[in-house]
């Protein structure tokens, strides 16, 4: 039985309005002079670019660019970005757009310093040690990748969401500026927003630190619910309960894209330390099957899970009502805990998420399947409070089809 917890961020974090013009002494602290950034070319269009550009090259940093960023990004792709950074020979690795963009840049990270293929990589604790100083300056509020030690991609040979978890992933420098988010379109804040909720109700609702199912001398970057992960998910609940909406329908109120870009960041800081569970877990292979960003199939997915989970969080479901803006008054734990599931219900609704897996192209016949892929993923089912058999999961997800 666990008896301790430990927490990990990113080591430094830059939050505010107009922080990227601090960038590039930022990047000088490290210290770097050449860096390699990773982004996209939606990006570079849309002027974020720019900013990030200038502050770099006022402090006499070298840039090199791959702009070949995709959502749900394929393995390869972090090859390709880092065959062209090899040729470069950066100090560090700054990702600059969406979790996609941080993502391939900590591979790149990765594979500049321990070479091999990125499929070498993914699981649990298989980065070998230390890696290039990463900076990450988030451009959606959603996937906390800022912050966190996870990285995501797409397993295209086995139509699976694949991810890997180490601390060395964690970036040196993580600069929030909420105003770069400001051009994210409506369906990509809602998709990232909704994603930034998934991580703080899923670390919120995970299995006990002391009950962590840990065999001994078994490494894992997750550990469960434990004090200072419960106190960043509760911030991003109420933060997220306040502003999505405002974020989704009026994308230049500032006031709202601050709040959910202070969401992602305490989400990302939770889920990466206690971990995402059973939602993540039925999300991978579902959006390695249709073509959902992993954003809106975690959203789709969530009430589902909630419902599942119900039994054994009831006190933690009463409160989350609560934060996301539910009248619990004089309500019984059993009923506020009801009201969580129906908040979550209903933001979904208004951001535009779908409701159901027939909606996004899942066929009833792949949910089988679907099942027996999620239960695999252990280093994630695990987090979760109630352990769910395979028959449990296809009953999941027939009840979302």
């Amino acid at each position: 039985m666990r008896t301790t917890w430990t927490f990990h961020s990113a080591a430094s974090l830059v939050f505010g309005r107009d922080a990227v013009h601090q960038l590039g002494d930022l990047v000088r602290t490290l210290p770097a002079k050449k860096v390699f950034v990773a982004t996209d070319r939606n990006l570079i269009k849309a002027g974020v670019w720019a900013p990030v550009h200038a502050s770099l090259s006022n402090a006499g940093v070298a840039i090199e660019i791959f702009d070949g960023g995709q959502a749900e990004p394929a393995l390869k792709l972090a090859d390709e970005c880092a065959a062209k950074a090899k040729q470069f020979g950066p100090d560090a690795v700054l990702g600059l757009g969406g979790g996609s963009n941080m993502d391939v840049a900590k591979m790149t990270a990765i594979l500049l310093m321990h070479g091999r293929k990125a499929s070498d990589y993914i699981g649990d604790s298989r980065v070998p040690g230390p890696i290039l100083p990463i900076v990450c300056v988030p451009t959606t509020a959603g996937t906390g990748s800022e912050v966190s030690h996870a990285a995501a991609f797409t397993d295209t040979d086995n139509q699976v969401k694949t991810g890997l978890l180490s601390n060395y992933l964690r970036p040196r420098v993580a600069l929030v500026d909420p105003v770069l988010t400001v051009s994210c379109p409506p369906k990509a804040t809602a998709d990232s927003g909704i994603d930034a909720l998934t991580h703080a109700i899923e670390a919120y609702t995970a299995i006990d630190n002391a009950e962590f199912p840990l065999a001994h001398g078994e490494k894992s970057a997750y550990q469960g619910k434990n004090p200072l992960g419960d106190t960043m998910a509760e911030r991003a609940i109420g933060l997220c309960g306040k502003h999505l909406r405002r974020a989704v329908h009026h994308g230049t109120d500032l006031e709202a894209r601050e709040g959910m870009a202070l969401a992602a960041t305490t989400a990302g800081l939770a889920f990466s330390n206690v971990g995402v569970a059973l939602v993540h877990a039925l999300e991978y292979p579902v959006g390695g099957a249709v073509p959902v960003s992993h954003g809106a199939g975690n959203g789709l997915l969530l009430p589902f899970v909630m419902r599942f989970n119900l039994p054994a969080r009831k006190r933690e479901f009463a409160r989350i009502a609560d934060w996301l803006g539910e009248d619990v008054t004089g309500l019984s734990e059993a009923a506020a805990a009801e009201r969580a599931i129906t908040a979550v219900e209903k933001l979904k609704k208004d951001i535009g998420i779908p409701d159901r897996l027939r909606d996004i192209g899942v066929k009833h016949e792949q949910l089988r399947t679907l099942a027996e892929k999620a239960h695999a993923i252990k280093r994630i089912t695990r987090v979760n409070p109630r352990q769910g058999t395979v028959d449990d999961l296809e009953s999941i997800l027939r009840a979302a089809w």
